[in-house]
């Protein structure tokens, strides 16, 4: 089998499994006791294990295989949960993330994992104190074999009958563990491991994979077509450490009408050959590893398959390029189509836009995912960081489930951990200074994200000190990033600006955390590549707010297009309030700028025309003036323009790399008629 072309396969669903165990142990942390937590890890890992051992990965294998063991124990009620054992798990799980971000990298997953191996050994060896449970809780409640074990559909029933007509040995196979075997799933994994090499399971009961889960009590059965011999066969399934017994039953023409009948007890009794198997220890370097061959148990009850594809995003990229020409020349039929005015043509124009419209949306979702698989990583890592500065630190996530274009979201992860470690660091007090100060001992640090016009707003917000002005000025001088006399002159959010200042730090020493000479710089100047704003707002005592503006970059959005003296312009529909005309009478003055009043609050009114320098365009013009109402999260403005166009769908065009940084645009656009529109970006004139 050519591994490789399933190397990006085994990537994503390691780490869909490490998330899920982290995940997993967090909330076990809270439930020490709830063992359906429990399950869940061990599932993760079991297949983990399973799909390493498979690709060649020993060493993720090895540790998962004993993380496996400690979750085994505690799921069976042999071992209760304590702070040592969370530690080792997190410290494993850690460590499985390394390795797979090694093979990311090109490299063999190899690392010394020998500490937490032994670690894990001593806590199933009993070297490690453990509280046993009682006795009657030790044996698990699992899955009995299903009644009609000898059930077969009207396939597998064919599949068997053609197998005898050609000469080939079929066979029932009843398998029994020894009653105190501990890894159960993993003998039936090297039983079916000896079925895959020798022939061909038809059915499985229970299905192969809730014998993976260990949802069988101790014994499993399948039908399996083979060349060998019924004793031969026999005898290898005994070589297996701690099988109790194997019934093999030569599977006839008669044995099969049995069945039809529902009369295959006796049949069975008459024929079969019971073995009792030797006693045998488990070696300590026996392979318990992976996946049971469901791809072999042909016709058998297994899960249901994954109606999902993986699909490269160079591809996505493609398809929603050639979309977006197609949009364009939709665009250009309608007007060339109201200007024929023929019925037939009409119609067909139409109709052509309904089903363009159903499958922009098609193509717009599949490049959007939610931004909870970034945020899902966070709770843990607060965790660590709270518990190495001795704080109490609650992570609040609101709006995980807005969506982010892909290719955004796989890059944002890293700043916003930055920002986040800097939150819990410098932001949260201690526990001491936080009682001091009439605050709650444990602190928190909320994870915002929301959608306004065609961005994705991210806000990481913190209840701690807030930004030391004087040490962060102190610091700014002794760098020569600010020079004394300016200092004075400074309001408070130019000085929390100077935290994106390159290499600036006023950590008062170096740690793991922060204070490493890199700065908030590298946010800034990430977030920034990706076409976004990153901002810091501050309270003394009550807090810090960093905020992060990004493109949605869809390249096709709903917008209004409005003409501003000669010129057209376009406004995405997502940050529209409403539209409205107003009277010159209605504009009031406060400090020189104009406001009026919406909604019982009063809101700033902006002139398109000037913010674009438009030649020969008047401040405010007699009579009713057209304005579009937008927001930006809680705050609106209202825009003056010319005239209302209508509503159209847009192709989002680059700038290009000349004109990347013109105020209040985010892009452009080319009209049906094969005019350009500029794409204002209603968020940067909302201050």
């Amino acid at each position: 089998m050519e591994l490789n072309q399933y190397l990006s396969m085994f990537i994503d669903e390691s780490k869909d499994h490490l998330q899920a165990i982290n995940e997993n142990l967090l909330s076990l942390e809270q439930s020490p006791s709830d063992i359906s937590i429990v399950q869940n890890i061990f599932r993760s890992a079991h297949t983990l294990k399973g799909m390493s051992a498979t690709m060649g990965f020993e060493d993720l294998a090895k540790l998962t295989h004993e993380m496996e063991n400690v979750l085994d124990l505690v799921r069976n009620n042999k071992l209760s949960m304590d702070s040592f054992i969370f530690d080792c798990l997190f410290k494993g799980t850690d460590a499985l993330e390394n390795m797979v971000n090694d093979i990311i990298q090109g490299g063999t997953g190899q690392a010394d994992v020998s500490h937490i191996v032994t670690a894990l050994k001593s806590i199933v060896s009993g070297d490690y104190q453990k509280q046993e449970a009682p006795a009657a809780a030790q044996k698990q409640e699992t899955k009995p074999a299903a009644s009609g074990s000898m059930d077969l559909d009207e396939f597998q029933y064919s599949v068997i009958e053609q197998s005898i007509s050609a000469g080939h040995q079929v066979f029932f196979i009843e398998v029994s563990v020894r009653e105190d075997c501990v890894l159960k799933a993993a003998r039936a994994y090297m039983v079916f491991d000896l079925f895959e090499h020798n022939g061909e399971v038809v059915k499985s009961t229970p299905s192969v994979q809730d014998i993976e889960q260990e949802k069988f009590d101790r014994s499993f059965s399948v039908f399996f077509i083979s060349q060998l011999g019924q004793e031969q066969l026999q005898g290898m399934i005994l070589n297996v450490s701690e099988i109790e017994s194997a019934k093999v039953v030569t599977v006839d023409e008669a044995f099969l009408k049995d069945i039809a009948e529902q009369k295959n007890a006796a049949h069975i009794q008459a024929q079969a050959v019971v073995t009792q198997a030797p006693a045998a220890s488990v070696p300590a370097n026996a392979p318990a590893g992976g996946q049971a061959p469901a791809a072999k148990a042909a016709g058998g009850q297994q899960a249901v398959a994954n109606r999902t594809i993986r699909v490269d995003i160079e591809r996505l990229d493609l398809l929603m390029n050639l979309f977006s020409e197609m949009l364009i020349d939709r665009v250009r039929l309608e007007q060339l189509a109201s200007e024929v005015r023929r019925s037939d043509l009409t119609e067909t124009v139409e109709h052509m836009a309904r089903v363009s419209s159903d499958l922009q949306n098609i193509v717009l979702k599949l490049r959007m995912v939610p931004v909870d698989t970034v945020f899902n990583r966070f709770p843990r890592m607060v965790r660590d960081v709270a518990k190495s500065l001795d704080k109490k630190v609650d992570l609040v996530i609101i709006g995980a489930e807005t969506e982010l274009d892909r290719t955004v979201v796989d890059e944002i992860g890293d700043p916003l951990v930055h920002l986040l470690r800097n939150s819990v660091d410098h932001g949260v007090e201690p526990i001491t200074d936080r009682i001091k100060a009439g605050k709650n001992e444990t602190g928190t640090v909320y994870l915002r994200a929301f959608h306004s016009g065609n961005h994705v707003f991210i806000e990481i917000e913190d209840d701690g000190r807030g930004i030391n002005r004087e040490k962060v000025l102190k610091t700014a001088i002794n760098k020569g990033i600010v020079k004394p006399e300016q200092a004075d002159r400074m309001t408070n959010d130019e000085v929390a600006a100077l935290l994106f200042a390159p290499g600036f730090s006023t950590a008062d020493k170096i740690s793991d955390i922060s204070g490493r000479g890199v700065g908030l710089d590298v946010v800034k100047t990430k977030i920034e590549s990706l076409g976004g704003v990153v901002s810091v707002e501050s309270k003394p005592g009550l807090g810090t707010k960093f905020s992060v503006q990004l493109p949605l970059t869809l390249s096709i959005i709903a917008a209004m297009l409005v003409r501003v003296e000669k010129e057209k312009y376009a406004i995405p529909l997502s940050s529209i309030v409403e539209t409205a005309s107003i009277k010159s009478e209605q504009v009031r003055y406060i400090h020189g700028a104009p406001m009026i009043t919406f909604r019982n609050s009063v809101i700033p009114l902006v002139s398109l025309a000037e913010v674009y320098e438009v030649p020969s365009a008047a401040e405010f013009k007699a009579g009713e003036t057209e304005i579009v109402i937008v927001k930006k999260g809680d705050k609106m403005a209202a825009l003056i323009v010319s005239e209302l166009i209508g509503q159209q769908e847009i192709v989002l065009k680059n700038m290009g790399k000349y004109l990347s940084n013109v105020f209040a645009i985010s892009g452009a656009t080319i009209l049906g008629d094969g005019q350009v529109a500029l794409i204002i970006d209603t968020n940067a004139l909302i201050k």
